[in-house]
């Protein structure tokens, strides 16, 4: 049977926190509410941008209806996408981890709370989207992270059991989508110290230098 590599992608693929972090703070500057950095690490790591909108409006006693939400979403997915048009910065290794666990045919997929245009943006410009099976991006599904359905969904569109699959991640919410989804994650120290992730089934500061057979994989 196959086995599965289900990836996150901020954090794992590309390098693009600090662009998201940016971006959400300006559009929440619009909004007259005031954002810093810790506080994105710290409260909104992990979600995709509806929940990060909709967590902000309420405690603002904004009224989260779709109109708004859509609205706050399109604004700073034009302030991302500048960025990373300017400057695209991909994980250390994880180019060469894709390219050799596509080689040793596992298949894999791509689930993430970033809109789907983002994700087609960064896997043209680094040149790795044929090498992914499945997208599971934030339009695609009902709840963020930690919830596991995109996990399970990107399990089902593979058709391989969660005992075959592994998750790489690198937030706290990721790590907990996949455990509810029963597949071992394996984490990247891109935004949290390695010492916050020892719920992990593997740490790695990168994939720089690691290929797939090294993971910690249940059959």
């Amino acid at each position: 049977m196959h086995r599965a590599i289900l990836f996150d992608f901020n954090g794992v693929i590309v390098n693009d926190e600090p662009q998201h972090c940016e971006a959400l703070i300006a559009t929440l500057a619009s909004y007259g509410y005031t954002l810093d950095r810790e506080g994105y690490y710290r409260d909104y790591l992990g979600f995709d941008d509806r929940e990060c909108f909709r967590y902000t409006f309420e405690r603002m006693g904004l009224a989260p209806d779709p109109a708004r939400l859509q609205e706050a979403i399109e604004r700073k997915a034009l302030l991302y996408e500048r960025a990373i048009r300017a400057s695209l910065e991909l994980v250390p290794g994880s180019v060469d981890f894709i390219r050799a666990a596509a080689e040793a045919g596992h298949r894999l997929a791509i689930v993430s709370g970033a809109l789907r245009r983002e994700i087609d943006l960064v896997l043209e410009a680094a040149d790795l989207g044929t090498h992914f099976a499945h997208i599971v991006a934030a339009e695609d599904v009902s709840h963020c992270k930690p919830d596991p359905q995109g996990y399970r969904a990107a399990q089902a569109a593979l058709g391989v059991p969660p005992d075959h699959c592994m998750v790489i991640e690198d937030s706290l919410p990721g790590l907990e989508a996949a455990r509810g989804a029963g597949v071992p994650c394996t984490m990247i120290a891109t935004s949290h110290p390695a010492e916050a992730l020892a719920g992990a089934d593997l740490v790695w500061p990168s994939l720089a230098g690691h290929h797939p057979d090294e993971l910690p994989w249940r059959n």
